[in-house]
């Protein structure tokens, strides 16, 4: 972290040091950052290392020369790695651990996570009192079982509103306010469905939840068939996180009086991992919108920075301005983009995917039925103006599409020509 940088740049007696980069790679990384309040550690880089990755930084084009990161069966005989490089790794580190505290005098790590009074700085350079102070008596790290109700939860009333309609697949309508507590609302309820109907879940639009609020984070994560909902407000990160199925749309309240194709009314890294299901929001989203997406549909008006990356599939709508770095390592699926300025081209990211106009008559139906199906759920002003003048606002379109993703596409569509001319021969 800064802070963490900031010590070791303005020097910490001893050997106990931070590598610059935050990683963690040695025993004294785990003591200096157990000393400044750490009870967790993450090992995610330095792993791979171990087990033969020589940071070629090229996971996500399916070519890592060390078959860490590719399932090209090429590549993957060059792989060295084993179970046992990473046993004697993290054995290696934890005697480290504990030789640096015996040299402090404790026993356990326990004992010293949380005590900067055990750091010494120099103050010659900085004062870091201020930072590294800690009220007497108070504990900063796990000391007990975390205290979890989850009695009262808006999923407990929703499934408990909605038994009949799960049970006997009846359509309902429900009624909620929100507020930024009610996290993750909706995976208990899809969870209920999926354990009784698997992937199937409901017929479409067999529950809808109608909310007004600001919703938490994860507002309809891993909605699954069958289940619509519906918010009038805004939400925080992660809204439609693995997407099952099931149908978002988010809008401004109705006596809004902004333009909602301006203002971002739903957080970042929305849209994280879906797999299938269609998600509509009547304003902005922020950064990181629809990553890993895999096969649902969506419909935004403007994203942030590196809006579709690893995207693997699926159909995504941006009318309006996206960030910087859209569609990096994007490997499926099919972007459009409203580029109005004519600027998109500056905030593509151009390493595998290619820009055109939609020109073919089947991508501007799809196209259209998609911007219709937004106004539909969310009633968009800006959607209903370009159904208005479809033909004038469609010249102003970009399709974002994956090279390799177009190339099997047309392989795909020369065989089906192939086999019906075969066919149309054979009766002949």
């Amino acid at each position: 972290s800064e802070t963490q940088q900031t010590l070791v740049r303005n020097g910490l007696r001893g050997q106990v040091r931070l590598q610059v980069d935050g990683q963690i790679k040695t025993g004294r990384d785990v003591v200096l950052m157990a000393l400044l309040g750490a009870d967790e550690f993450g090992f995610g880089t330095t792993a791979l290392i171990v087990l033969g990755c020589v940071m070629m930084r090229k996971c996500n084009l399916n070519t890592c020369p060390m078959g860490v990161a590719t399932q090209d069966p090429r590549l993957r005989a060059h792989f060295l790695g084993k179970a046992d490089h990473l046993v004697n790794y993290f054995t290696f580190l934890a005697q480290e651990v504990r030789e640096y505290l015996a040299e402090m005098g404790f026993r356990r790590l326990d004992d010293i996570i949380g005590h900067t009074e055990l750091i010494e700085t120099r103050p010659s350079v900085l004062d870091l009192h201020r930072l590294l102070y800690k009220e007497p008596g108070t504990a900063l790290c796990h000391t007990g079982d975390a205290v979890r109700d989850f009695g009262d939860v808006l999923d407990r009333r929703m499934i408990q509103a909605a038994a009949d309609a799960i049970d006997r697949q009846e359509e309902i309508t429900l009624s909620y306010t929100i507020r930024n507590t009610d996290r993750t609302a909706g995976a208990m309820l899809s969870g209920e469905i999926a354990r009784k109907y698997g992937q199937a879940g409901l017929p479409d639009n067999t529950i809808q939840v109608r909310f007004k609020g600001s919703a938490g984070q994860s507002f309809g994560a891993f909605l699954v068939h069958g289940v619509s909902f519906k918010l009038e407000g805004e939400t925080n990160d992660y809204f439609a996180k693995g997407l099952s199925g099931g149908r978002v749309a988010i809008l401004p309240p109705a006596r809004s009086a902004f333009a909602a194709e301006d203002n971002i009314i739903a957080g970042n890294t929305g849209l994280y991992g879906a797999t299938e299901g269609e998600l509509y929001v009547n304003g902005r989203v922020g950064e990181r919108f629809a990553v890993r997406n895999s096969g649902a549909v969506a419909v935004v008006e403007g994203a942030g920075d590196h809006c579709c990356e690893y995207m693997t599939g699926g159909r995504v709508v941006v009318l309006g301005e996206t960030g910087c770095n859209f569609a990096a390592g994007m490997s499926g699926g099919v972007a459009y983009v409203w580029d109005r300025n004519r600027t998109f081209d500056y905030f593509c990211n151009m390493d595998m995917v290619e820009i055109n106009l939609v020109e073919d008559a089947q991508y501007r139906k799809e196209l259209h039925e998609l911007i219709r199906q937004h106004y539909l759920y969310t009633g968009s002003k800006l959607a209903r103006t370009m159904l208005d003048d479809w033909p004038r606002y469609v010249e102003d379109f970009i399709q974002v599409m994956p090279i390799e993703y177009k190339r099997v596409l047309q392989e795909e569509q020369m065989k089906k020509l192939q086999q019906k001319i075969a066919d149309v021969q054979r009766d002949y």
